[in-house]
């Protein structure tokens, strides 16, 4: 069995990366989604175990001197995390995860020797289109929105460390790109689109 291929997501907020990643993941076998645990309050519409582990700023600090955590990092004032132990179970298995994590944890893994991925970056296109996203939400105060377009312009200066990056301007474009880059590094692992590894057989 191949071990699976680590997906590294990262965007400025409302750049559009959720939807982005439930479209390719609605249209690509054999890859899940790795809940990372988080500090802060659940969004409308969002559930506990399936968008993101909700656990206090106590219990996250315990889990940082368990060192249960691949890679944590604070943004907003709210802390986020990934479980070590669940990826590199799924990873084994010969599941592809993605993570979904900002650009600090992005450097924390890029310098883990022991542990490869594919780093994607997306970006809207431009902070006018980022600002009018985030309005349209309607769930955020006016402090937090201006607190996000500070942080997105200093995430958007880290995207030349990624391996690739989409600019979300037409969604089912993007969607489709980032369904491709999937599929390209399946086979640059020497993997079927589904995920199955090539026999050997094939290869002679």
């Amino acid at each position: 069995m191949s071990r699976g291929i680590l997906f590294v997501i990262s965007a400025p907020s409302g750049a559009g990366k959720t939807t982005l990643l439930k479209g390719m993941m609605g249209r690509v076998t054999d890859i899940v989604f790795s809940i990372s645990h988080t500090t802060r309050k659940p969004r409308r519409g969002e559930v506990d175990g399936v968008d993101y582990h909700f656990i206090s700023k106590e219990m996250f600090q315990q889990m940082i001197a368990e060192k249960s955590f691949l890679e944590y990092a604070q943004v907003h004032d709210n802390f986020y995390g990934t479980s070590l132990s669940a990826v590199e179970l799924q990873l084994q298995d010969g599941i592809d995860v993605v993570l979904d994590i900002d650009v600090q944890g992005a450097d924390i893994l890029r310098n883990t020797d022991s542990l490869e991925a594919a780093y994607i970056f997306i970006s809207p296109p431009d902070l006018d289109v980022l600002e009018k996203r985030l309005r349209g939400r309607g769930t955020e105060s006016e402090e937090l929105i201006s607190l996000r377009l500070k942080n997105a312009r200093e995430e958007m200066e880290a995207a030349s460390r990624y391996d690739y990056m989409i600019v979300n301007d037409m969604i089912d474009e993007s969607t489709d790109l980032l369904v491709s880059i999937v599929l390209a590094e399946r086979a640059r692992a020497h993997r079927l689109p589904s995920g199955a590894a090539i026999s050997n057989r094939v290869l002679i």
